[in-house]
């Protein structure tokens, strides 16, 4: 395929997508229609169609986006990566995807293609961070489940509770995480530590 088709192609699967997922996370899955989406993105559903078979689909390529960015944020520090990904909950621009993504996770119980799709985006940080805590912990698979336990509550709470202060949560966690020997402090803290003292 030429480039300029790939970058049509990509640009236009970016629309759909972006509007999709606008549409998913201000009325819900099952509420949203494709016509919904069509409006949304302006174009039409016969073109949608060439690009993904319906809802699932979209929902599926927008839940693997998500295995590669949290994956690029985990780094090669997965204990800083870690703590950047709890205070990223907190910022605004996410709250649509954080809305999203619980309805992702219910939508877990009735499909199995999305279940594999969300465990798959467990399973694969889990694995790097159970891969950092190997002699650390006795039992480092269960100590990983218990850190991404860790994110999920915290995106629920941010969803039903404004008041939340993510940098405090995650000074709480690396706390938690320091006397294993872990070394999670990354430049941001700082800024977080001045914000607090009045600072900025």
């Amino acid at each position: 395929m030429p480039k300029v088709n790939e970058e049509h192609f990509a640009a236009r699967r970016r629309q759909i997508l972006d509007a999709a997922a606008a549409c998913f996370a201000r009325e819900g899955f099952h509420r949203t229609s494709m016509q919904d989406i069509v409006q949304e993105s302006g174009i039409s559903a016969g073109l949608i169609y060439r690009y993904f078979t319906g809802k699932d689909d979209m929902i599926a390529a927008i839940v693997a986006e998500w295995h590669e960015r949290r994956t690029l944020m985990l780094g090669d520090d997965p204990a800083a990566g870690y703590l950047a990904v709890l205070r990223g909950v907190g910022d605004p621009a996410a709250a649509a995807e954080l809305r999203l993504a619980v309805q992702v996770w219910a939508e877990t119980v009735r499909s199995p293609r999305i279940r594999d799709l969300a465990r798959d985006n467990v399973d694969r940080p889990r694995a790097l961070a159970a891969a950092a805590l190997d002699g650390v912990v006795p039992d480092p698979d269960a100590l990983a489940r218990v850190l991404i336990a860790i994110y999920q509550g915290l995106v629920v709470q941010t969803l039903w509770d404004d008041t939340v202060d993510h940098a405090a949560f995650a000074r709480a966690v690396a706390a938690l995480l320091a006397p294993l020997g872990l070394d999670p402090a990354q430049p941001g803290r700082d800024g977080d530590e001045q914000e607090q003292r009045g600072e900025r």
